[in-house]
């Protein structure tokens, strides 16, 4: 059986961006119903590539092959919400007002809510929404986890997962990427290679490229040493018969040359924890806080020590950046005591980079005193050095940030805040817009600081290989502090984020089993007054059904991300996904009937 051909490809494409040329043969080929990610560093064109996937960049040479009919909706890396209502904005695009409600419930969402004055968490959710609801045949998501919390990232896993769309995803979270995709695109040098294999084999896979590339530079080397002596020794007495050979090696110093330039795109960065603090660098007692009604924090203690690494997480709005801001006295508290320790040199990377005033040029933000010279770690430094420590050419230094991409005030933001001793950091989101080899970096950074680490972060692996103890905060003034990461924390704490749970859940099942044309609600089933012995029997039987459905579905996963089974067994294949859409619905009901359950259960004191 031969394979099918994909439903979108690209075929040695080329494009210049000015005297560089960014691709120079590119190969991409998606698949119907295969989930892709699409790595590369910044500016590698990621986001270009997807601009050329979808028509609306000309290339310099190549072909681009779409099947005839196929819908394509995109999720670009700064979303633009337009239209009075989330209502109106997520039917935009032709989606059935019904299925664009429900795609929005999913994710949280009002569908009456203005459309205007959203948070960066609701405009990346209100674009998740519509493109789902327009059930497309490829979905391409520039960075679609950016702002968003690690409950929404979680229900976008479940959302991708249950869809029958071909997804081509970039994003630098690579818990999320291990969770969702089947295949993998590694834009480098300016090709794009492939591998059939989920992200979770990325690593394996690029350090043996690397390596095999790291041989052929040495052969390299050899060869034009050896060219190099041949030029030398009398190339001009056999102008013409040897001309071929010139060019050959011409050819070869160009190679060298790009490879050399590859090579020196490494962003330098250094922390100096300065000082040492004292032993007790924050200590919380009794804390709470609230604005008006809402209650962000109830009866909270904490004792933070030299050396701690902390990471705070919950939902967006739960009040995590307020916590930060409490515990460093930037705002008080509304009760209860926090007393910081002696010697503290801080240094803070805010969410909003409220530090980086749009007019601002990046010679301002370096060197907000003026001069060409900034102290780095003590040590007078002209600002466009450290700029290019920092991937920044010499002619931007004058351009305003506001021309600057999300990954690039970012790294602004990390160049001015390492650039000061500081034994306590505060990092805030840290990890937005940056590509996956400043990521590992700036993981590598941390994890050999000296000082100490409070972390806003919704990067799952992130925390796990930083944290030594995981702050979560639930939105209702709830907070629990646990050792370790985030598998720590959702292992000891189970069902403590379960109410917003329940409701995505519900969402997402519902979203499923949607009709083609929308019913009245059906009026909501009245609650018992006691647990019956019905409900504790079925109680016990979905403890047990649960985990069952899930190792099923892993098992169907597992089965499917054979790469060659579509064009192997077609039958088969589709066999294999109508039987695992049948059981994520049938475990999507089953959590939520065992919370619905449980937390009659708990109500009962039972």
């Amino acid at each position: 059986m031969n394979a099918r051909a994909p439903i979108l490809a690209l075929k040695d494409v080329r494009l210049h961006d000015g005297p560089v040329m960014l691709f120079d043969g590119v190969d991409l080929a998606i698949d119907a119903r295969v989930r892709a990610c699409l790595v590369g560093r910044n500016g590698a064109g990621k986001s270009t590539l997807m601009r050329i996937l979808i028509g609306a960049i000309d290339t310099d040479g190549g072909d681009r092959h779409a099947q005839p009919g196929l819908r394509i909706s995109v999720v670009p890396q700064e979303p633009q919400i337009t239209g009075e209502t989330l209502l109106d904005y997520a039917t935009a695009g032709g989606a059935e007002a019904y299925k664009a409600e429900a795609s929005l419930g999913v994710f949280g969402l009002d569908p009456g809510k203005s459309a205007q004055g959203l948070s960066g968490g609701e405009t990346r959710r209100a674009a998740l929404a519509r493109a789902f609801a327009e059930e497309a045949d490829v979905l391409l998501l520039d960075e679609p986890t950016n702002h968003l919390d690690i409950l929404a990232i979680e229900t976008l896993e479940e959302t991708l997962k249950a869809s029958r769309s071909a997804a081509l995803i970039v994003s630098h979270d690579r818990a999320f990427l291990e969770r969702v995709t089947q295949r993998c695109f590694w834009l480098d040098n300016r090709k794009v290679r492939r591998l059939d294999k989920s992200f979770s084999h990325f690593d394996e896979w690029t350090e043996k490229v690397v390596a095999q590339e790291a041989d052929e530079a040495r052969r390299l080397d050899k060869q034009l040493q050896k060219e190099e002596h041949w030029l030398l020794r009398g190339v001009t007495a056999r102008r013409a018969r040897n001309e071929g050979r010139r060019r050959k090696l011409m050819a070869l110093r160009e190679e060298k040359s790009e490879r050399m330039r590859q090579n020196q795109g490494q962003i330098q960065m250094a922390v100096d924890a300065g000082g040492t603090s004292g032993q007790r660098v924050i200590e919380a007692k009794h804390v709470a806080k609230a604005f008006g009604e809402r209650v962000l924090l109830k009866d909270f203690s904490t004792r933070i020590v030299r050396g701690d690494r902390i990471a705070i997480v919950g939902p967006n709005g739960a009040g995590k950046t307020t916590l930060l801001k409490v515990l460093l006295g930037q705002i008080p508290a509304d009760s209860g005591t926090v007393k910081l320790g002696t010697n503290l040199e801080i240094s803070y990377v805010d969410q909003g980079r409220a530090a980086l005033k749009p007019e601002m040029t990046l010679w301002d933000v370096m060197a907000p005193a003026g001069g060409d010279q900034i102290l780095v770690h003590g040590r007078p430094k002209h600002v466009a050095a450290y700029a290019k420590d920092f991937l920044f050419r010499e002619s931007q230094l004058r351009q305003p940030v506001e021309s600057l991409s999300g990954g690039e005030r970012n790294r602004l933001l990390l160049a001015r805040a390492l650039a000061s001793p500081a034994n306590l950091m505060v990092l805030d989101e840290p990890t937005n817009d940056l590509d996956m080899d400043t990521l590992d970096l700036l993981e590598e950074l941390l994890a050999d600081y000296e000082g100490t680490l409070l972390l806003v972060s919704h990067d799952r692996d992130f925390i796990d290989r930083l944290a030594t103890s995981t702050i979560a905060l639930d939105g209702r003034g709830r907070a629990v502090e646990t050792p370790g990461g985030w598998q720590d924390f959702t292992r000891q704490n189970p069902g403590f984020f379960a109410p917003a749970y329940s409701a995505a859940q519900a969402a997402i099942t519902q979203a499923k089993e949607a009709p083609r044309s929308a019913p009245p609600a059906p009026a909501p089933a009245p609650k018992s007054a006691k647990l019956t012995f019905k409900d504790v029997h079925r109680l016990n039987e979905l403890e047990t059904l649960v985990p069952r459905l899930g190792d099923q579905i892993k098992d169907l996963e597992g089965r499917l991300e054979d790469p060659g089974l579509y064009a192997r067994d077609r039958a088969g294949f589709d066999k294999l996904m109508s039987q695992l859409e049948r059981k994520r619905v049938e475990l999507a009901g089953a959590e939520e009937e065992w919370l619905k359950l449980e937390e009659k259960r708990e109500s009962l004191g039972v």
